[in-house]
C-alpha cells in the first residue's frame, strides 16, 4: 500500500490502516529510542508516544515529502524532550544485559559492551547522528532533515563523535593506540567496531 493511501485510510479512522501504519514504522521508531535512550522501558514509552503525536498530527503531514523522514523527525523530537526532561540519568544495567546474544568469541562481546558504554558517554547530538548513520544508515542529506541542521554540521557532530567513541575505546585498553577502527553495523546485532585490515 501506498503512503498517501495508507495516510488517507488513517485519517479516516480505519484500524486495519493503523496497524499497518504502526507495523511499518514501529522498528525503526523503537531502535532510534532504545538507542538514544539507552533504557527499554524508557524506549517503549516514548515509542507509545510518538505513535499518538503522529497520528494526532497525521493531517499536517505533507503529502509531497516522504513519510518515513517525517515519522523519525517525531521520534527524535520526542527522544531529545525526554532526555531534557530527564536530565542526564547513569547508565543502566539492563540495557547491555537485554542485548541480543550473539555467536561471537568473549572479547568481541566485550568490545561491543564497551562501544555502548562509550556511545552512552556522547552528547545527545553525537550519538543521534552516529546512530543514525551507522545503524540505520542514512545519508549525510538525510539526517541532515531529520535533525535540522546543516550537512557540514552533521559532519562535524559524526567525526567528533568517532573521534571521542575512539578515545573512549582506547583510555580503557579496549583497541590499539595505533588503531584506527571504523565502525560497521550488522544489522541482525547489535552496534559493534570492525577493526580495519
Amino acid at each position: 500500500m501506498d503512503e498517501n493511501t495508507l495516510v488517507r485510510q488513517c485519517l479516516r479512522g480505519e484500524v486495519l490502516a493503523t496497524q499497518t501504519f504502526i507495523e511499518r514504522f514501529q522498528t525503526d521508531v523503537f531502535g532510534l529510542c532504545f538507542r538514544m535512550l539507552h533504557h527499554r522501558h524508557d524506549a517503549e514509552d516514548v515509542t507509545q508516544e510518538v505513535f499518538l503525536r503522529i497520528f494526532r498530527s497525521l493531517h499536517r503531514w505533507d503529502s509531497t515529502r516522504p513519510l518515513r523522514p517525517w515519522v523519525m523527525g517525531i521520534a527524535i523530537n520526542r527522544c531529545r524532550t525526554w532526555l531534557a526532561q530527564r536530565g542526564k540519568r547513569p547508565e543502566l544495567l539492563d540495557y547491555l544485559q537485554e542485548t541480543p546474544a550473539r555467536s561471537q568469541e568473549d572479547d568481541s562481546r566485550e568490545l561491543a559492551q564497551e562501544l555502548q558504554r562509550a556511545l552512552g558517554n556522547l552528547r545527545p547530538d553525537y550519538r543521534l547522528v552516529f546512530v543514525l548513520f551507522h545503524e540505520q544508515r542514512r545519508s549525510y542529506d538525510e539526517i541532515s532533515q531529520l535533525v535540522d541542521r546543516p550537512v557540514g554540521t552533521i559532519k562535524t557532530w559524526l567525526h567528533r563523535a568517532r573521534l571521542e567513541l575512539l578515545a573512549d575505546l582506547r583510555q580503557r585498553g579496549m583497541v590499539p593506540e595505533d588503531a584506527e577502527p571504523s565502525f560497521a553495523v550488522d544489522p541482525m546485532s547489535p552496534l559493534q567496531p570492525r577493526s580495519s585490515p
